[in-house]
């Protein structure tokens, strides 16, 4: 993420804010150039500060408080890049709904936002209904009989489960699972990696390449889903894997990858935009150290991002523990997982060879 800030008066901005709390101007987001705008009305519409010759208005969101992303006044869409793959959104009546909906939404833009900046394909369903992508966010129907909702991904169909977007829910299912790390913005970023696995890998003609690296996708999903919540995943499964669920399948190590690649791209942007320098006070070769130097959308190679992304957990997760509080990074990347991330990275970038005919 980058870092943003007011152009009246200059105060540093969350992504998500509304309104400047320093100058109270309207904010809004305008992703074609990837800035937060402080707004000034004119009439119906809005001019932005960050280019005052343009012209623009609020997602149809925005009145939900669930949007802060900006249209081109002249354009016909009323729902931003964002929003416009919505499907399914649950009864907005209910005010339980309407909180957890706010919250999926932030989480929705933040995954946005990185997928705009690696310039990945973004078609809705309702552009191409065969390899769009949409999604639903359910919340369970309140009947004892009814299957509880659950997220998933089903060809470019992303189903959210609305009760995640509630803590002590969320936390429920994370104890209850065995997870180190469960958060909407993670639901997000594993479930688009399925999407993008169709994408990039079956449609792009890279299925031998990918099998390669993270095994046969061939084998029976379900019997190995099964397997796996049966038996567990192997012993020493870190020396090969981001995290136990990884182990279940090919397809879900892949997803599973992805999420944990996205994490760190986004998370070392905005390490970088801080300006965040780690030197610790100590002697030897072997302690971690680096200046954050690095913009991840721009780098060539995996190498540079993991050898700033390291350095930095290590003190994070330090800062953490001072506090109390869990690890901000739980997890282990084994020169196995760091060759899988490379692979990502290089698909994400076009850097893999096209397939011969």
């Amino acid at each position: 993420m980058m870092l943003f800030k007011c152009q009246s008066c200059e105060q540093v901005l969350y992504f998500e804010n509304l309104v400047c709390e320093k100058c109270s101007h309207r904010l809004g987001y305008l992703p074609k150039v990837f800035t937060m705008s402080a707004l000034e009305p004119v009439g119906n519409l809005w001019r932005t500060l960050a280019n005052p010759e343009r012209t623009v208005k609020f997602c149809d969101n925005a009145r939900f408080g669930s949007c802060n992303w900006l249209i081109d006044a002249n354009e016909t869409e009323i729902c931003c890049v964002a929003c416009r793959h919505n499907r399914t959104i649950p009864d907005l009546t209910d005010t339980v709904n309407l909180t957890r909906w706010r919250r999926v939404e932030m989480a929705k833009h933040r995954l946005f936002y990185t997928l705009m900046r690696l310039n990945l394909p973004l078609r809705s369903k309702v552009d191409d209904p065969e390899h769009g992508l949409a999604f639903d966010f359910l919340a369970d129907n309140t009947s004892p009989t009814t299957p509880r909702v659950l997220t998933g991904h089903d060809n470019g169909l992303i189903t959210i489960a609305l009760r995640e977007a509630d803590d002590a829910e969320r936390e429920r299912w994370r104890v209850q699972m065995g997870e180190p790390y469960r958060s909407l913005l993670g639901h997000f970023r594993h479930e688009i990696g399925h999407y993008f696995w169709d994408v990039l890998v079956r449609d792009g003609g890279h299925i031998e390449e990918c099998r390669a690296v993270f095994g046969d996708d061939s084998q029976d999903y379900s019997s190995a889903l099964d397997a796996y919540y049966k038996g567990g995943a192997p012993v020493n499964w870190q020396a090969n894997f981001i995290s136990a669920y990884a182990t279940s399948h090919p397809w879900e190590d892949w997803a599973e990858t992805w999420a944990h690649y996205m994490h760190i791209v986004d998370t070392v942007e905005i390490a970088h935009a801080f300006g965040i320098r780690v030197r610790p006070d100590l002697a030897g070769n072997d302690v971690p150290a680096t200046d954050m130097n690095i913009n991840p959308y721009q780098t060539s190679t995996m190498k540079e991002i993991i050898d700033a992304w390291l350095p930095l957990t290590f003190a994070v997760n330090s800062l953490n523990r001072a506090m109390g509080i869990a690890d901000l990074y739980p997890f282990v990347l084994s020169p196995l997982v760091i060759s899988k991330l490379d692979f990502i990275h290089h698909l994400v970038h076009a850097e893999l060879a096209p397939p011969e005919n």
